[in-house]
């Protein structure tokens, strides 16, 4: 396919998810209304929450069921969209774990909620407190419902029963890896200060962003659309190890952007994760160099100034650290790519995700 049969395939994809998720949000408001008005606008807030991301999730589980000879794509409309209601129910409870009221640029479930309390005149602390135990709830209803949106794309029997086995498997593994990302922000100390001793190794690191995001994000949707697909276990096997180590690559990428990227492309600033002294590669690898006393107490200050979160670049450029994690992100692509042309995937699936390789290996420098 050229780029712009691609862009076409890809935007045909997430109208289709769209129009699933929207008949959700429908149903399920239309039903909360029966509760009253303050139940509907949590469905509500908790829509708009859901909107506006691009949908990578489900376009890994269709992309993996056309790639492998499906057909029924409102089927695999509604595996999707469950993956990406997964999504928005863990990213809700991430912020509360996190105590972030905004995502996105603009207020998350527990920022609304706490917006409304402030401006009924509750004092700030009772206010937050009340936006995330809401942002619990919704949490909560999104994660249920996850499930239901597998029900509702007409599978059933065994077929049924193996996409929620992969379902479980992507919350069962992602709560195993909030856990240890949980452990080691009190290790890091992110708090305050982050000491080397205290940081946790590469290697933690890594099996970390496996567990947290890379299984639930590529690896077991891209799954679930090659079971949905009837594929071979061969394949499904290969599209599930692609899927770990590209979604490997791909946190290791985003994690290198969190520091040295450019603002204007990321849209993010590349302070935020220095200021948290976020657990990552970067940082792990630099732990362990000597030239990293001299900014170890940088990391992690949420006051952190633009000329202090350049030396700390400094550092982590002359420990080789930067040079470490980009090599790293690229063997990571490598042995997604090696996965990819497994004689048990056909043609159509190595041209369908070569540009995810691509995309990643893309984003390297």
């Amino acid at each position: 396919m050229d780029t712009h049969e691609l862009l076409a395939v890809s935007e045909r994809r997430h109208q289709q998810v769209e129009r699933v998720l929207a008949v959700f949000f429908s149903d399920s408001h239309y039903r909360a209304k029966a509760l009253g008005a303050p139940y509907a606008a949590l469905w509500q807030t908790l829509q708009r929450n859901a909107s506006g991301g691009k949908r990578f999730r489900p376009r890994m589980v269709m992309a993996a069921y056309e790639a492998l000879g499906g057909t029924d794509v409102d089927a695999a409309a509604h595996v999707g969209a469950a993956f990406e209601l997964l999504h928005t129910a863990l990213i809700v409870h991430d912020d509360v774990i996190d105590r972030d009221f905004v995502r996105r640029g603009g207020v998350n479930v527990s920022g609304r909620y706490r917006d409304i309390a402030t401006t009924a005149g509750i004092p700030l602390p009772d206010a937050e407190h009340r936006g995330m135990s809401v942002a619990i709830i919704a949490g909560d209803l999104a994660l249920f419902n996850a499930y239901r949106l597998i029900d509702r794309s007409g599978v059933d029997g065994i077929l049924r029963t193996r996409l929620h086995d992969l379902l479980d498997e992507a919350m069962f593994v992602s709560a195993a890896g909030e856990l240890y990302d949980v452990d080691f922000a009190l290790r890091s100390g992110t708090t305050g200060p982050a000491g080397a001793d205290d940081l946790p190794t590469v290697d933690d690191i890594l099996e970390m962003e496996r567990l947290k995001t890379a299984v639930y994000s590529f690896e077991t949707p891209l799954q679930a659309g090659a079971v949905l697909a009837g594929a071979s276990p061969a394949a499904i096997a290969a599209l599930g190890t692609f899927g770990r180590n590209i979604g490997i690559a791909y946190q290791i990428v985003d994690d290198l952007l969190g520091v040295f990227g450019d603002e204007r492309d990321t849209g993010k600033t590349t302070l935020g994760d220095l200021r948290e002294g976020k657990r990552t590669v970067l940082l792990a690898h630099a732990a362990g160099r000597p030239e990293w006393a001299e900014v170890a107490d940088l990391v992690g200050s949420p006051e952190l100034t633009p000329e202090q979160a350049q030396r700390i670049r400094s550092v982590l450029e002359q420990t080789g650290s930067r040079g470490f994690t980009e090599a790293l992100a690229r063997d990571f692509a490598n042995r997604a790519w090696e996965a990819l042309v497994d004689p048990a995937l056909p043609d159509a699936a190595r041209e369908e995700f070569r540009p995810v390789v691509a995309s990643v290996l893309g984003r390297v420098r």
